[in-house]
């Protein structure tokens, strides 16, 4: 009996998740964990275990899909589970785009293809073993333009309607994905003008032909103005609800995207463009249009994607909207390296269209020939463009990945933690996540209730009067990075000494990036 290709593709799909779950392990029991990953574990531990407004933490925590994605495995670890969501996530990704794959093409080339880059592409075993998001993002990114794709050969709204859930999903896995739909917004006119039933081809012709036709003109002005609300409206809406929540509960439109106790990544790109344009190796920096460059080195597949839709104007447009995306990315936050993630972005965006676009290839030899072949320079260039990353997060996985070595980059932050699980459980601790998020990650579960943290109302008076609130304080040391980012550093040793002379702190545990007090009262 022949197997089912839908039941062939679940197979694949298992065998690809326990593929996925053995190198994220692995990985994790060798040590390694990247900032993200340790921010949701951190906000999971206060989420289940912490006491205080814990409901704030986990509505105004940002991104919120990737974080609550990790709550449904904080029952096996709550160390592991940023690593078991995105080794599953990218497992589901692979589904998504091999069953879009055998609704179109009964061909296995194609699957051989998908495979090879799910396999060994180190962007996507990145994206599987890491604990990041990456995930969330390309599965909604591909969603997204797929229901596009659809929605030009069937001219059915319905398929908007679809990505438009697709891009509110999108942005809540990433918050920057709001500026991609600046540049839908022009191109939604020349959508509407195509899809409208006119003999002429040329846009130009046809805005010209819709304009001196009352009737032509008003179905335009109709027909634009419907698809900017399917498509915009839902958008708009969510992110305009949430900066409402975010102004009732932290008194700050911004608070999920400009607060270190909201998001990982506000400290940590700062923080990483500082000692990348402080270090004494040169290198080149992300200028623009050079960056759309390094796009097309990084994925090859996009341009023959973009040669299929030779013939459609507005199809083109649209492929080239991540690549004007990425360079306002670059233009708006110019104190911020371009992510690993927004080059993976081409690559299922560039499979897609090659899947909607294959069977129209004549040649089909030389075809597949020059897809084989930009695959191939997809996995070289992968593994160089991760190992020349200017985040030093990219490089330390690709180091860990195939030196197969204990990863040391985390040792001070569970030294620490260490030491804290070992005090006695009605102890109180004083510390800032902000800075210390590594070091509660790798605190004991029954051991957070002892934990005085920003997030509770009693943290403020804490720091102003210690003896009161606490019997330990951590505090950042001098050579800690993120000492100027947290009030509780050896400066606040000294102004507090000064209001309440009478205090005595004693040092009980020291790292090379921190030191705990004890409170003498």
């Amino acid at each position: 009996m022949r197997i089912s290709r839908s039941l062939y593709l679940i197979f694949l799909t298992v065998i690809l998740i326990i593929y996925y779950l053995v190198a994220a392990i692995y990985l994790n029991n060798l040590g390694y964990y990247n900032h993200e990953s340790l921010f949701y574990i951190e906000k999971t531990r206060i989420v289940f275990d912490g006491v205080g407004a814990r409901l704030k933490v986990m509505g105004l925590t940002s991104p919120m899909i990737p974080f609550m994605a990790t709550f449904f495995f904080t029952s096996i670890s709550y160390t592991l589970a940023p690593a078991l969501a995105s080794a599953i996530g990218t497992g589901m990704l692979f589904h998504v785009i091999a069953g879009t794959l055998i609704k179109r093409r009964d061909d296995d080339f194609f699957m051989y293809l998908l495979l090879a880059i799910f396999l060994f592409h180190p962007g996507i075993l990145y994206t599987a073993a890491s604990g990041k998001s990456t995930y969330l993002v390309l599965i909604f990114f591909f969603l997204f333009f797929l229901n596009l794709l659809k929605f030009y050969r069937s001219n059915t709204t319905f398929h908007v309607s679809i990505a438009s859930i697709c891009l509110v999903t999108l942005i809540f896995c990433d918050y920057k994905f709001v500026w991609l739909t600046l540049f839908f917004l022009p191109l939604v006119l020349t959508i509407t003008i195509h899809s409208l039933n006119l003999g002429e081809q040329e846009s130009i012709f046809r805005l010209f032909l819709s304009f001196n036709s009352p009737s032509l003109r008003r179905k335009l002005v109709n027909k634009t103005f419907a698809l900017y609300i399917i498509l915009f409206a839902l958008p708009l809406v969510a992110v305009l609800c949430y900066k409402l929540l975010n102004l009732t509960h932290a008194s700050d439109l911004n608070y999920f995207s400009e607060s270190p106790y909201a998001t990982w990544n506000v400290l940590i790109d700062k923080l990483s463009f500082d000692q990348q344009t402080t270090n004494n190796i040169y290198q080149i920096p992300e200028i623009s249009l050079l960056l759309s460059a390094r796009v097309l080195l990084f994925c090859p597949m996009i341009l023959i994607a973009i040669y299929l839709f030779r013939e459609s104007t507005y199809q083109i447009l649209t492929l080239l909207t991540p690549f004007a995306f990425i360079e306002f990315l670059h233009l708006k936050y110019d104190k911020v390296y371009l992510a690993y993630q927004y080059y993976l972005i081409f690559i299922v965006l560039a499979f897609l269209c090659v899947m909607f676009k294959s069977q129209t290839v004549k040649n089909q030899k030389s075809f597949r020939i020059l897809l084989v072949l930009s695959v191939i320079v997809q996995l070289y260039s992968g593994w160089y463009f991760l190992k020349t990353s200017p985040i030093a997060e990219d490089r330390n996985f690709l180091s860990v990945l195939t030196k197969r070595t204990e990863d040391k980059t985390q040792a001070d932050n569970a030294d620490v933690a260490g030491y804290l699980n070992s005090l006695p459980d009605d102890a109180h601790i004083l510390m800032d996540d902000a800075t210390a998020y590594g070091v509660v990650a790798f605190v004991e579960p029954q051991k957070i209730k002892s934990l005085t943290m920003p997030y509770q109302d009693n943290f403020l008076s804490g720091v102003e009067s210690p003896d009161k609130a606490a019997d330990y304080i951590v505090i950042a040391t001098a050579k800690n990075l993120v000492t100027g980012y947290t009030q509780l550093n050896d400066r606040y040793l000294v102004s507090i000494k000064r209001t309440l002379p009478q205090l005595i702190f004693k040092k009980v545990y020291e790292t090379e990036n921190w030191i705990v007090y004890r409170v003498v009262k």
